[in-house]
């Protein structure tokens, strides 16, 4: 090894984050599987590193024995005495049998173990580093863009978006600057892959902790999101201090703290609802814009399904463009919701229902009295 080689030891610390001990280590082992490989060798090799010349030697270990039955692996006590005479039975001497021309094979061979471990060190160490990003907002830089994915440089990293996570009003552009939200950080054959996106509901989480400090803090709490991306969102939040208003405080003065996170999502809508305890009144809320006059459950608590009357007039308002307000309503509440216009839902009276019952009996003892009298 030459000194360049130890300089490029540093680079690569520099660059990739990889420490030099670990390149070392890759050099050591791929060496001594280079020895065994191209010189047909099978005793227990070792290979140390020398820094400050720069040097790599390769070391057999031999066990100090009575008698020798393996030359590759033992080393008689006789033999060992004269080496050094504090050796014993069952003592490791070291002997260096590095070859004056390792070879071109060797050298190959090497080299592919080499990159190999330099590959699991590089990717063990994007891992480690942004296993802490996941879940969180980033901020990245569009590479490039193929049929699957748009491709991110996050610090010395790439990730990928792949097109299910990709804003279907957005465009991706080299060079643009894209806030994603790291959903994903593994590892696959290829090496280390995280992945990003920009449709997941929680990137309006996290974009709504850092406009309002009031979540952040755990003041307002967000309950649930519901999304369909690029288009639209409902959010429902509450509040654990009596005094603040959530659905005021996440949208801010003058809407300014809900425009923020529209703009960074390219004008999606977003509705901000107060969630309720009383499952009637959060799926009342969550329908909103629309009116309800009154909601129904079903009998099986199970099922969760809610019947939702609203005013004639409200119905497409309540079911919203291709189906989209009473479906994220839905989604938002976990209830599966059936809407249904005034006009078509007959009201029942319980007061007057309970009195006919009454009026009816008080009929029936005055005939029975009457009948009882003739006799």
């Amino acid at each position: 090894m030459s000194k360049e080689m130890l300089e490029a030891f540093a680079t690569l610390e520099k660059t990739k984050g990889i420490k030099k001990e670990i390149i070392i280590d890759a050099i050591e082992a791929a060496l001594v599987a280079a020895y065994k490989k191209n010189y047909n060798q099978a005793q227990n090799v070792e290979v140390d590193f020398d820094e400050r010349k720069g040097d790599f030697k390769v070391m057999a270990v031999k066990t100090v024995v009575e008698e020798v039955q393996d030359e590759r692996l033992e080393v008689s006590l006789e033999d060992a005495l004269a080496i050094n005479r504090a050796y014993e039975i069952g003592d490791e001497i070291r002997f260096e049998v590095t070859p004056k021309n390792f070879g071109r094979i060797a050298a190959q061979t090497a080299k592919q173990v080499i990159m190999q471990r330099l590959r699991e060190a590089e990717r063990n160490h994007i891992i480690d580093e942004y296993s802490q990003y996941q879940d969180e907002l980033v901020t990245g830089t569009v590479e490039r863009t193929d049929n699957r994915f748009v491709y991110i440089k996050i610090d010395n990293v790439e990730a990928v978006m792949p097109q299910r996570d990709q804003m279907p009003n957005e465009t991706y552009n080299p060079q643009d600057q894209v806030r994603v939200l790291v959903t994903h950080v593994g590892s696959d054959s290829k090496g280390a892959q995280i992945t990003v996106s920009r449709t997941a509901p929680d990137v309006v989480k996290r974009l709504f902790e850092q406009e309002v400090p009031e979540i952040y803090d755990g003041t307002v709490e967000i309950v649930s999101i519901a999304r369909e991306a690029g288009d639209r969102t409902k959010m429902a939040v509450k509040s654990n201090d009596p005094n603040i208003d959530p659905v005021g405080t996440c949208v801010g003065q003058r809407g300014a703290r809900v425009q923020n996170v529209v703009n960074e999502l390219g004008g999606e809508n977003i509705d901000i609802v107060q969630y309720e305890d009383d499952p009637s009144d959060y799926i009342a809320n969550a329908l909103n814009p629309a009116e309800v006059i009154a909601v129904q459950f079903g009998e099986d608590d199970e099922a969760k399904s809610a019947l939702v009357i609203v005013p004639d007039y409200q119905l497409s308002l309540a079911i919203g463009k291709r189906g989209q307000n009473v479906r994220l309503a839905a989604r938002l509440t976990g209830y599966k919701i059936d809407i249904r216009p005034e006009s078509e839902v007959e009201f029942v009276d319980e007061d007057t229902e309970n009195s006919e019952p009454d009026s009816a009996d008080s009929e029936q003892t005055s005939a029975n009295d009457e009948n009882n009298n003739e006799e």
